[in-house]
């Protein structure tokens, strides 16, 4: 599988407290000086687009907390070897930024959405924070953004109930939206234990026994390790991300970059590499292609059977 896909995290900083990812708030924020900056991030990816690079997904924590998130994706969208620029976030600010971000050259969006219940989405992200991320969905549709994908991780004990299950899949019945249901894996001991885990295989029962088999599709574009299917008749799309009861590392096409300038080859693996202090100790362009070249060569020996992984936390890194 060929290396062309990016993660940039552009902040570890998020106005949730989701409690897969980061429960206990803001303990390990870096400094805002630390954190890679825009002139830093426009560089970094345009020596990625000389290794092959042509996808761009900018995350976090929450990236639209960054104040100049929209000249980050003018700025990377004008860059020539970037063919798809995307964005990953809750959808709590979507809604007032999203025109600008079209505008700027985003093409598409992923919104984590866990629930359509309010009562539980505030307890699994401890805000209330609902209304405005189905706010941000409408604007999202309506400026054009596409596709529009929801990333929902069911939880045993929380949203894992067959009502709030099929709530989520009616959405892609009355929406042109995906819906992906994203199998639970736990990063560290502060987040729910991995026995809260829930198989798809059981959340595509709950489906069928209420919306009838569902058809499979093939989607291309953009749309990773995703298995797509059908509700009959809908407007949109169910997709499952096996994470947990499957493994898809063969066909892993991505790297991370983390919010204070580090490349992770492998979200399993330990090596990182410190990109940042290259540049602001002023190294050349050829010195950092050469270890941009080395990492993706050894991207291709990892996969989470082999590769000793440390515990993380989901908002330094970005998903």
């Amino acid at each position: 599988m060929r290396t062309d896909y990016l993660r940039v995290s552009v902040t570890n900083r998020c106005n949730l407290r989701c409690i897969y990812c980061h429960p206990l708030g803001d303990f390990d924020l870096i400094d805002h000086r630390e954190a890679l900056q825009l002139e830093e991030i426009r560089r970094i990816v345009g020596l990625f687009t000389q290794c092959g690079i042509k996808k761009v997904r900018l995350t976090g924590g929450e990236p639209l907390l960054r104040n100049d998130i929209v000249r980050i994706v003018n700025t990377l969208s004008s860059i020539a070897g970037i063919k798809d620029l995307s964005i990953t976030t809750n959808g709590a600010f979507l809604e007032p930024l999203a025109s600008e971000l079209k505008a700027a050259g985003l093409q598409r969006v992923n919104i984590s959405i866990d629930t359509m219940n309010r009562g539980t989405y505030e307890r699994m992200t401890g805000f209330d924070m609902l209304p405005k991320v189905m706010d941000g969905i409408s604007k999202a549709l309506e400026v054009g953004l596409s596709p529009v994908k929801i990333n929902s991780v069911i939880v045993k004990g929380l949203n894992d109930s067959q009502k709030q299950i099929r709530a989520l899949a009616e959405m892609s019945i009355r929406l042109p939206v995906a819906v992906r249901f994203v199998e639970y894996y736990p990063t560290n001991k502060n987040t729910k234990p991995a026995c809260d885990y829930v198989p798809n295989r059981e959340v595509k029962k709950i489906i069928e026994h209420k919306f009838g088999p569902l058809d499979g599709i093939s989607i291309k574009n953009g749309y990773g390790p995703a298995v797509y299917f059908k509700i009959k008749n809908s407007a949109g799309a169910i997709g499952f991300i096996n994470g947990r009861s499957s493994m898809f590392c063969h066909e892993c096409n991505r790297l991370r970059l983390t919010s204070d300038g580090k490349v992770k080859p492998c979200l399993y693996s330990t090596n990182q590499y410190d990109l940042k202090e290259l540049l602001r100790n002023d190294a050349g362009d050829q010195k950092i292609l050469r270890l941009l070249r080395s990492i993706l060569r050894e991207k291709g020996t990892y996969t989470k059977l082999n590769s000793p992984v440390e515990e993380f936390s989901m908002q330094s890194i970005g998903g």
